[in-house]
């Protein structure tokens, strides 16, 4: 079955950077767009849309909140999601979620937690 899972969440302080990584297994994964999402903690049904990225990786899309600060990219050989996180504000404090819908269906990953603060 698709399994995604995340890794390289932390705490960092404002300005720094962090990159995110998200493994996908059980599918293939060059064929499907890729997206991260957040969430902020007490605000369960709003899951943000943070970055998309194309299945070949040629045209991403970013919430205007983090473009120009964060970059998505893909490793197609690797089956694995990134998410280069720069400039980090405390507003970007959330859980990180990989997901991608395969045939109508969304699989998401447990997530990781960004915590900026200093």
């Amino acid at each position: 079955q698709v399994q995604l899972v995340e890794s390289g969440g932390g705490l960092v302080q404002p300005g720094g950077s962090l990159r995110l990584s998200c493994a996908a297994s059980g599918l293939s994964f060059s064929s499907y767009v890729m997206s991260w999402y957040r969430q902020v903690q007490g605000k369960e049904r709003e899951r943000e849309l943070v970055a998309t990225i194309s299945a070949a990786g040629g045209a991403t899309n970013y919430a205007t909140s983090v473009k120009g600060r964060f970059t998505v990219s893909r490793d197609n050989t690797k089956s694995i999601l990134y998410l280069q996180m720069n400039s980090l504000k405390p507003e970007d404090t959330a859980v990180y979620y990989c997901s991608v819908d395969r045939l109508g269906r969304g699989y998401w990953g447990p997530g990781t937690q960004v915590t900026v603060s200093s």
